[in-house]
């Protein structure tokens, strides 16, 4: 996989989610929740997932080469992030066993993608 085609999937897998966050955001609290009823908290984080996800995304598809290289190397920060903390709720069970899988592996793919996507120094 080229760097422009891991940069591509990156994006469209950040605006497929960060759509998710923004336009459903309690379902998507739901699915990771252990308890029967999402923290409204789960539900505003969602939120600001989708927000940032979306503009991260729509920003590696930019037309100004500019603004994807400098997306594309901000991407690798944010996606371990992403990925540590997705591990860590798993691992002390603050989401459900399937949500913490799930979430981990989406951003472990991701964290790959942007790896991929990274422009050279």
């Amino acid at each position: 996989m080229g760097r422009d085609q891991a940069r591509i999937w990156l994006a469209l897998i950040r605006i497929f989610n960060g759509a998710g966050g923004l336009l459903a955001p309690k379902w998507l609290a739901k699915r990771v929740s252990p308890e029967p009823e999402p923290n409204p908290a789960a539900i505003y984080a969602f939120r600001l997932f989708g927000v940032r996800t979306v503009k991260i995304g729509t920003d590696l598809l930019s037309g100004d080469a500019a603004v994807r290289e400098h997306a594309a190397r901000a991407a690798l920060g944010i996606h371990a992030s992403d990925t540590a903390t997705a591990a860590m709720l798993l691992l002390r069970g603050l989401v459900t066993k399937r949500a913490g899988i799930m979430l981990t592996a989406i951003s472990a793919l991701n964290t790959f993608l942007a790896l991929k996507a990274r422009p050279p120094e």
